[in-house]
Formats: C-alpha cells, structure tokens, sequence
C-alpha cells in the first residue's frame, strides 16, 4: 500500500497538470443538434446509394426497396424537425 501514497510534493504537482488537448468540452444544444443533423444527412446520403445501387442491380427486392426508401423518408422528416429547432421563430 505504500507504494499508492503521494506525498504533498505529487499532489501539488498533479493538481497543477493542465487538461489534455483532446479533454472533452460540453457542447450546447445547438451544437449537438447541428452534429446530429450532420450524421443524418450523411446516412440519409448512404441510404440513397444503397437504394440507387439495388435499382440499377436489378436484384433488389421490391420489400427491402420499400423498406429503405421509408426509412429515407422518416430520416428526412427528422431532418426537417431538427432543422426547424435551429431556425428562430420570427413573426413577419
């Protein structure tokens, strides 16, 4: 046990470190809508490939295809919603 002591000296000193570069900082609402927004645009992107690729391979079936585009669609819609949290509500 000996050995997990510190002395004043390494407490002071340890107390003293500066955080890490890559320490993890809290981001507001905005920015993490914004973060969510990015990685839902990109799936939703994705989700459009693996649809445009199974139409031009011919050898999609018509129930995965209709279950990707909806799920598209309710990525989209969610898109939508997060997007309208990020735009202020202005009477004109």
């Amino acid at each position: 046990m000996a050995a997990n002591r510190y002395t004043v000296g390494q407490q002071a000193r340890d107390s003293d470190k500066k955080p890490a570069m890559n320490a993890p900082t809290e981001l507001n609402s905005e920015d993490m809508i914004r973060i969510r927004l990015e990685v839902m645009r990109r799936e939703h992107r994705d989700l459009d490939g693996a649809i445009h690729a199974l139409e031009t391979s011919g050898r999609g079936d018509q129930l995965t295809l209709r279950r990707l585009k909806k799920q598209k669609l309710a990525l989209k819609d969610h898109i939508s919603r997060l997007e309208d949290r990020l735009i202020p509500d202005i009477i004109a």
